[in-house]
């Protein structure tokens, strides 16, 4: 029977530096599902609507409306397909480019000097955590 003290403990804490992480954009206005899709795009490139929803784990009409602001935004460019004239596909621009360049600059800013702070063990005890959250993450 696993432990549920440590889950609600793992839970919390998660939670909270998560909460305290996201917080941390470049864009305020920006919702965590629009940093999500725009994220995305950024690392993996331009993709169709289906596939962007599909990775993000929304609904398709959900992901339209996503999709729709960052267009406005000009965070989004929506293109041909190429192969299908009936899909379209969504590409981050450059501006959206330094949203998130921005915003993970941001996050890493105020989390490593709290690294810092901790020992040599205690980082090399949060190197292994974070591996095993990874794991955990993927069941």
């Amino acid at each position: 029977m696993p432990d549920t003290s440590l889950a609600t403990d793992l839970r919390i804490a998660v939670n909270r530096l998560s909460r305290t992480l996201r917080a941390q954009k470049a864009d305020a206005a920006m919702t965590d599902a629009q940093f999500s899709a725009l994220a995305r795009l950024h690392r993996e490139g331009a993709m169709t609507l289906a596939e962007l929803s599909r990775q993000d784990g929304v609904t398709p009409p959900s992901m339209t409306k996503t999709v729709a602001v960052l267009v406005e935004r000009g965070l989004a460019t929506k293109g041909d397909h190429g192969d299908d004239r009936r899909k379209v596909r969504i590409c981050v621009t450059p501006a959206g480019s330094a949203v998130v360049e921005e915003t993970r600059r941001r996050r890493d800013g105020w989390l490593s000097p709290r690294l810092g702070t901790l020992t040599p063990d205690e980082r090399r005890t949060l190197a292994d955590a974070t591996e095993i959250m990874r794991r955990l993450a993927q069941q």
